[in-house]
C-alpha cells in the first residue's frame, strides 16, 4: 500500500501480503503517515476496492478526510452524485509512483526473501524518488 501527493511523491509505505481487502489495510497505511503531514490530507482518492460505507465514515470520523471512490457494478444503492468522483481523474500519479519503482530492478524481482528487507528496499527507493524530485 503507497500513499501519494498529488505529485506523486511518497507519503507512506506499508507492506502486506495479498490476501486481505484493500480497506481493512488503509489505516496502517495512513500510519506510516509522518504525524506533521496528516492534517493537510484532505482527500483520500482510491479505487473501486475503496467503495465502502464504513471506511468512508471512518476515515471521515477519524481523520477528517474525504474519500472519494468510484462504486462498483454491484453496488445497489448509490450513495455519491458524479461531483466528487471527478476526482478520479486525478489517480494517476499513484501509477505513476508504481511506475518509478519499476526502475529498480531489485525490486521488480524481488529477490528478497524476508518481507523486512523488501519493505527496506521500498523505503530506499522511495528517498531516492524524492530526491531526484526536489
Amino acid at each position: 500500500m503507497a500513499v501519494v501527493d498529488a505529485r506523486g511523491l511518497p507519503l507512506g509505505l506499508s507492506l502486506h501480503s495479498a490476501n486481505p481487502a484493500e480497506v481493512r489495510l488503509v489505516h496502517e497505511a495512513f500510519k506510516t503517515i509522518p504525524w506533521q503531514i496528516r492534517p493537510f490530507i484532505r482527500y483520500l482518492i482510491g479505487d473501486k476496492a475503496y467503495d465502502s460505507d464504513a471506511l468512508a465514515w471512518e476515515l471521515g470520523e477519524r481523520y477528517w478526510i474525504t474519500l472519494v471512490a468510484p462504486h462498483r457494478k454491484n453496488r445497489k444503492v448509490k450513495t455519491r452524485d458524479g461531483r466528487t468522483l471527478r476526482r478520479c481523474k486525478r489517480r494517476w500519479p499513484v501509477e505513476r509512483f508504481f511506475a518509478w519503482l519499476d526502475c529498480f530492478r531489485r525490486l521488480v524481482t524481488r529477490w528478497e526473501y524476508h518481507d523486512h528487507n523488501y519493505l527496506g528496499f521500498l523505503q530506499l527507493a522511495s528517498c531516492v524518488i524524492l530526491l531526484r524530485r526536489f
